[in-house]
C-alpha cells in the first residue's frame, strides 16, 4: 500500500510540474507577442526572432518630419524616433540585419539625410525596399542601404530642392539651395551606380512633370538608371539579407564565439624578466674616494 501511495504521489507531482512548465511557456509566448505588438504600435517597427536570422524591420512612411511639427492629419516618420532605433540596432548583438521598408513622399531634407547617413554608416547588413513610392528625400534613404530593391509598381520622383514659405530673393538664398542640392547629389551618387551628370539631368528635366521640374521613375527605370540595385519583393529582400548576413563575418559571429580580448591574453602570458640596470650612485663614488686616499 505504501508503495502504491508513493507512486501516486510521484505521478501527481510530475503532472503538476508539467502543468507549471506548460503555463510558463504559454506566458512567455504571450509576453513575446505582446512585446512585438506594442513595438509595432509605438515605433512602427518589429524584430523578427523566429526566422533563420534575427532581423529588424524599420518602416519609413508618409512624410519625414524634421525640425517642424507637421499637422496631425499627416502620416509622418519622426527622425528623432528613427535615429535612436538605428543606434540601438547597431549595438544590439542579437540583431543580425536590418530591413528598411520605404513608402514616403519625402520631407525635411536635413532630417532625411541624417537618417540616410546613419544607415549608410552601419556595419550590419542592410537592405531597403521601396513600396508605393520613394520620392524626393526618399531617394537618398533608399540608396543608403548596402543593397536596395524596388517593387515593379513603385515610383521614385527626382526633383530639385524646394522650400515652402517666405524666401528671401537674394543671391545667398540661391547659393544655399545649390549647396544643399549638391549634398544630395553627392550622397546619392556615392551610394549608387548613377553618375552625377545623369542624376542632375533627371533632376532638372522640364518635359515630364506638368507643375514641377524633375523626373518620375518606375521600378524598372530606377534599376536601369542605377539608383536601385534590383527589382524584387519581400521574399527577395529577406533572401538577400540572409546572404549578406552569412557572407558578413562580423554579422555571422555570435557573442559567445568571439575571441578573448587582447588584454586578457596579455594578462595570462607571463612578462619576460628584464635585467635591472646597475646604479652608478653616490656609494660607488665614496668607495673610489677612500681607495684613492689610502
Amino acid at each position: 500500500m505504501r508503495k502504491e501511495q508513493q507512486l501516486q504521489q510521484e505521478i501527481e507531482e510530475n503532472e503538476q510540474e508539467n502543468e507549471q512548465e506548460n503555463e510558463q511557456e504559454n506566458e512567455q509566448e504571450v509576453t513575446a507577442d505582446d512585446q512585438q505588438t506594442s513595438q509595432i504600435l509605438q515605433t512602427g517597427s518589429i524584430t523578427g526572432t523566429k526566422g533563420k536570422h534575427v532581423i529588424h524591420c524599420l518602416t519609413i512612411i508618409g512624410q519625414v518630419e524634421g525640425h517642424f511639427i507637421l499637422p496631425a492629419q499627416n502620416k509622418t516618420t519622426k527622425y528623432e524616433h528613427v535615429i535612436p532605433q538605428l543606434v540601438a540596432i547597431e549595438q544590439d548583438p542579437d540583431i543580425e540585419g536590418l530591413v528598411i521598408i520605404l513608402n514616403t513622399v519625402g520631407g525635411d531634407v536635413e532630417a532625411g539625410l541624417a537618417i540616410a547617413e546613419l544607415i549608410a554608416g552601419m556595419k550590419k547588413p542592410t537592405v531597403s525596399l521601396v513600396l508605393g513610392g520613394g520620392h524626393s528625400i526618399g531617394v537618398p534613404l533608399a540608396c543608403s542601404a548596402k543593397y536596395s530593391l524596388i517593387a515593379p509598381s513603385a515610383t521614385m520622383t527626382i526633383h530639385p530642392v524646394r522650400m515652402n514659405g517666405l524666401v528671401l530673393g537674394v543671391p545667398q538664398t540661391l547659393s544655399y539651395f545649390d549647396k544643399m542640392q549638391e549634398r544630395i547629389v553627392r550622397f546619392v551618387t556615392d551610394n549608387s551606380t548613377i553618375s552625377p551628370e545623369r542624376f542632375r539631368e533627371l533632376m532638372m528635366n522640364t518635359g515630364e512633370m506638368v507643375m514641377d521640374v524633375g523626373t518620375v521613375l518606375d521600378g524598372e527605370s530606377a534599376v536601369k538608371e542605377g539608383l536601385i540595385d534590383e527589382l524584387g519583393g519581400l521574399s527577395r529582400v529577406v533572401e538577400k539579407l540572409y546572404e549578406l548576413i552569412e557572407s558578413n563575418p562580423a554579422g555571422a559571429e555570435k557573442p559567445e564565439d568571439k575571441p578573448q580580448p587582447a588584454k586578457e591574453e596579455a594578462a595570462k602570458t607571463p612578462k619576460p624578466k628584464t635585467a635591472k640596470p646597475k646604479r652608478s650612485g653616490t656609494k660607488s663614488r665614496v668607495r673610489k674616494a677612500k681607495e684613492a686616499a689610502q
